[in-house]
């Protein structure tokens, strides 16, 4: 029997969903990665966009002036519904204070590397911004890993930055689930 597939959830935090950066795709989205979280069979890992008070004096608070995800705030929490699942299912959390996770990565290849996982699904927000970021750089340290996103469990800035994230990671050998 093959290893269990790794379900990496990527920054559904309350700022993402409906807080300051909240969208009508991530909130329609919620549900739908519900279900799936429920259903998954193997482990599950969970990423947090993780800022501070001097956020609007960062690199990334110059060119995305929104305070978002300020470790301590509710905006910063996992959506509730999440929350409690990822606690049940004892998830490890990687707060990354950027778009893609090194850690995470990091992580993944050691899961792959001793058979804990074969293959990584990913999910959450935003497609265009940390989700492709986060499976470049799962794909990048384990090239020969499968690694896909479930376009039906992530939602992008826009749905246009979505549709194109979801190609850009096709063509990057990420296999896009559609349903």
């Amino acid at each position: 029997m093959d290893a269990p597939t790794l379900l990496v959830i990527v920054d559904v935090q309350q700022d993402f969903v409906n807080g300051s950066l909240g969208t009508q795709e991530a909130q329609a989205m919620l549900p739908r990665l519900i279900v799936k979280v429920k259903a998954h069979q193997g482990p599950i890992a969970l990423t947090l966009d993780t800022h501070w008070p001097d956020y609007l004096q960062t690199a990334e608070g110059k060119q995305l002036p929104v305070p978002h995800c300020i470790k301590g705030t509710p905006g910063w929490e996992l959506a509730s519904e999440l929350a409690a699942l990822a606690q049940i299912k004892q998830a490890p959390r990687f707060e990354k204070l950027t778009f893609g996770s090194t850690e995470l990565a990091q992580y993944v290849k050691s899961q792959a590397d001793s058979g804990s996982i074969s293959a990584v699904e990913l999910v959450g927000l935003c497609t265009d911004i940390c989700v492709i970021s986060n499976a470049l750089l799962i794909k990048a340290a384990c090239p020969e890993l499968p690694v896909s996103a479930d376009a039906a469990c992530c939602a992008g800035v826009t749905p246009a930055l979505h549709e194109a994230a979801l190609q850009v990671m096709q063509s990057c050998q990420v296999t896009i689930k559609r349903h």
